[in-house]
C-alpha cells in the first residue's frame, strides 16, 4: 500500500525477492492534473501496472466491498509506505500484521514530512523505521531501524533518494524476520515528551524565507525544501508589483551582514548576496516568477536589476 515514488523502491524490492509474492497493490484513486485535467496515476500504480499486478484504488478505506476484496487475497502481511492512515478494520486483516516504513528514526519526526523537517532543522542524522500499525499514527511497536547520516549540504531531494533505497532494503529485512518468526519488537521510548520532534505537513508559511533569521536557519530551510516545494522570497519592481523568487540552492558566506536583513547585492564576482541577521547568504539556484529554474549566473545575464527594489521580503 503506497502512493509516491518513495514507495516504489520497496515494491520493486519485494517483487524481485525470492521469498515473497505481491498479491495486490493498494493506492490512491486517479486524480485529474495539469491544464488538460487528464487523469494522473500514482507512481505506485505505474509500478504495479508495469508488473501486471492487481490494483485496488478505494475512495474510502472503510468501504465494505474494498475490505472484502482485501480479505479475498489472503495476504500474510500488509506493507504500507507513504499511504493514507489505515483504519483498524483494514490493518488487522492479515494474520502476520501490517507494518509501515517511516522515513525517520521514530519516535522523532512522526508526521507527513519527516525528511524535509529533519533537513530544515539541521539534523546530522536520520533514518528509516519499520513498525507495526496500531490505532495511534506512527506510534506502533518498532520492528527495526537503520540510521543514515545527513550531509552538511545535502538537500531533501538527495536524502529522499538515499532513504528510499535504504528503506527498500529494510522492508525486505523486515519481511524475512516476520517470515522466520524472529521479530523482536520494542516500544517507542519517549523519556521526555518535549524532546520528540514533530514532522507536520509543509505549509506555505513554512516556505517563506525570513531574512532577519540567522543564516544557518535560512540555509537549512532552503536545502530542506529543495527540490520541492521550494523556499521562497518576494521582491518588488519599481512600479510596486510583487514577484516571487524560489530558492533551491544557497551557501553561507564568511561576509558579515552590515545592512538591513533582506538587502541584496551583486558582488564583483557575480554572486547574488542577501544580508541576514549575521552572515550573507549567496543564492546559487533560483526560479524567478514566470521563468524556469536556473543557476544565478545564468539568471543575472538577462535580469535588469535596476528595475527592482533593493530588499527581498
Amino acid at each position: 500500500m503506497g502512493t509516491p515514488e518513495f514507495a516504489c523502491a520497496g515494491l520493486e524490492a519485494i517483487i524481485a525477492s525470492d521469498f515473497a509474492e505481491v498479491v495486490a497493490v493498494v493506492t490512491v484513486p486517479d486524480k485529474p492534473a495539469g491544464r488538460g485535467q487528464q487523469l494522473r496515476f500514482s507512481e505506485v500504480k505505474n509500478t504495479a501496472m508495469k508488473h501486471n499486478l492487481p490494483i485496488l484504488q478505494p475512495e474510502k478505506l472503510k468501504n465494505e466491498q474494498f475490505i472484502e476484496q482485501l480479505k479475498q487475497y489472503n495476504a500474510d502481511v500488509f506493507v504500507v509506505v507513504a499511504f493514507r492512515i489505515l483504519p483498524e478494520v483494514v490493518y488487522s486483516i492479515p494474520p502476520k500484521g501490517s507494518f509501515n516504513l517511516h522515513a525517520s528514526l521514530l519516535p522523532n519526526y512522526r508526521g507527513a514530512a519527516p525528511i524535509q523537517r529533519a533537513v530544515m532543522n539541521g539534523e546530522t542524522k536520520t533514518g528509516v523505521t519499520t513498525f507495526f500499525l496500531n490505532p495511534q499514527v506512527d506510534c506502533g511497536d518498532i520492528i527495526d531501524q537503520v540510521e543514515v547520516e545527513i550531509g552538511p549540504h545535502e538537500t531533501t531531494g538527495e536524502l529522499y533518494d538515499h532513504l528510499m533505497q535504504v528503506g527498500a532494503e529494510l522492508i525486505i529485512k523486515t519481511l524475512k524476520a516476520i517470515d522466520e518468526g524472529s521479530v523482536t519488537c520494542k516500544k517507542q521510548a519517549i523519556t521526555n515528551e518535549n524532546a520528540v520532534k514533530p514532522a507536520p505537513k509543509i505549509l506555505k508559511e513554512d516556505m517563506l524565507i525570513h531574512w532577519d533569521s540567522e543564516s544557518y536557519i535560512i540555509f537549512n530551510q532552503i536545502r530542506g525544501l529543495s527540490p520541492y516545494p521550494g523556499a521562497y522570497t518576494r521582491i518588488k519592481n519599481t512600479d510596486g508589483k510583487e514577484f516571487i523568487i524560489k530558492c533551491y540552492e544557497a551557501e553561507i558566506t564568511e561576509i558579515q551582514s552590515k545592512k538591513e536583513a533582506g538587502f541584496w547585492e551583486i558582488d564583483a564576482k557575480g554572486n547574488f548576496l542577501v544580508h541576514t541577521k549575521d552572515k550573507c547568504i549567496s543564492l546559487k539556484i533560483i526560479q524567478f516568477e514566470g521563468k524556469k529554474r536556473m543557476p544565478v549566473n545564468e539568471f543575472l545575464r538577462g535580469w535588469r536589476m535596476d528595475n527592482y527594489a533593493s530588499n527581498l521580503f
